[in-house]
């Protein structure tokens, strides 16, 4: 097994997908669930990119432990300049945000499938307990999205 490919590749979903949370987080702060909910979910993607930087090592990998995924200066000042103007987003952004936090989330889904599998083949155990801890979480990250973006979807699209 090559589990470092899998691995540096999960890794970079993670870190993905933690930034792709906290910026539509920052944008839709004006919808409280959302921007608490998207913010306690980051963290567990933020914890998985730690714990794969540590398994990394394993494999003779060197990961950064420290996730990534903060907006950028240029996205906090303008964020920063639409709350001081009074403005939210448009009630459409939020479909497509939540429908990319659905793609990145089940891509890093399938990703924790094929680590599962090659750690298992390999008899990987320290990388399949990972696996099995954390891929539940990344699961109910799909369908949180998936959950809002139905119930969203009425909202915007009968409104």
């Amino acid at each position: 097994m090559k589990p470092g490919l899998a691995i540096e590749e999960l890794h970079r979903s993670e870190n993905h997908l933690a930034g792709a949370l906290l910026a539509m987080s920052d944008r839709h702060k004006a919808d409280h669930e959302v921007f608490h909910v998207a913010r306690d979910i980051a963290r567990w993607s933020q914890d998985h990119v730690r714990a794969l930087s540590d398994i990394a090592k394993d494999v003779g990998l060197d990961l950064d432990p420290e996730p990534g995924g903060d907006p950028t200066i240029l996205e906090k000042t303008r964020q920063k300049a639409s709350d001081l103007m009074g403005r939210r987003p448009e009630p459409g952004l939020l479909l497509a945000d939540l429908r990319h936090i659905h793609r990145e989330a089940s891509g890093t889904s399938r990703d924790w499938e094929l680590v599962a599998q090659g750690a298992r083949g390999a008899r990987k155990r320290q990388l399949l307990e990972s696996a099995e801890r954390c891929h539940p979480e990344t699961l109910r990250q799909v369908r949180w999205a998936n959950g809002k973006l139905e119930e969203s979807a009425i909202q915007v699209l009968v409104s």
